[in-house]
């Protein structure tokens, strides 16, 4: 019979070692190899990341300085209005006509009652995190073959502008005769977000 309890008592041992040591240090081994891979995964991420970035800079580096500064004005980094008011005054007054009534960042009551719908209580103009846009509401006089060389300027000129809104109207009696226009602009800008 004594023969019988040693080998049971080292049997008990063992198995009480394997349930308050082995057992807890084999999880936290487990647990580690499970950290380790994500670890492993986010370095192998990082490197993927470092090499997409020095392709992206390389790339950037490549473009030359008028480049880069024509996408500084297609698309800004932030509004500037001012600079964006002074290239159209610049433009209208080399076909000889003058901004008025100059309204910025209004809103446009006459918009699509879709594109001021909101999603999830967030507005459709809102959800684009990418850019921001700027209003810009402004009048001006000349005759029509004049405005329409003026909006063409504008058209091809760097910063990426779209018409909202155009009226046309008839000026006083003077402007009749020398068949002058009064127009009334509304535009919208846009700028890149950071």
């Amino acid at each position: 019979m004594t023969r019988f309890i040693f080998p049971i008592i080292l049997v008990l041992i063992s198995l009480g070692s394997f349930a308050w040591f082995t057992n807890p240090v084999y999880k936290d081994i487990s647990d580690l190899k499970t950290r380790r891979a994500a670890y492993d995964e986010a370095l192998t991420n990082s490197k993927e990341l470092a090499r997409v970035r020095d392709e992206l800079v390389a790339k950037y580096n490549s473009f030359s300085a008028s480049d880069l500064e024509h996408l500084r004005k297609l698309v800004p980094d932030n509004v500037d209005n001012i600079r964006l008011i002074l290239e159209i005054e610049r433009i209208a007054s080399s076909h000889a006509m003058s901004l008025s009534n100059v309204k910025y960042n209004v809103l446009d009551q006459k918009k699509d009652a879709a594109a001021q719908a909101a999603v999830g209580g967030v507005p459709l103009s809102e959800q684009n995190k990418n850019f921001g846009t700027f209003d810009l509401q402004f009048s001006t006089k000349g005759d029509y073959a004049t405005f329409l060389t003026f909006l063409s300027d504008i058209e091809h000129s760097l910063r990426l502008v779209d018409l909202s809104s155009l009226s046309v109207s008839v000026g006083d009696s003077l402007d009749q005769s020398k068949n002058i226009y009064s127009y009334d602009l509304s535009i919208q800008t846009y700028w890149l977000k950071n």
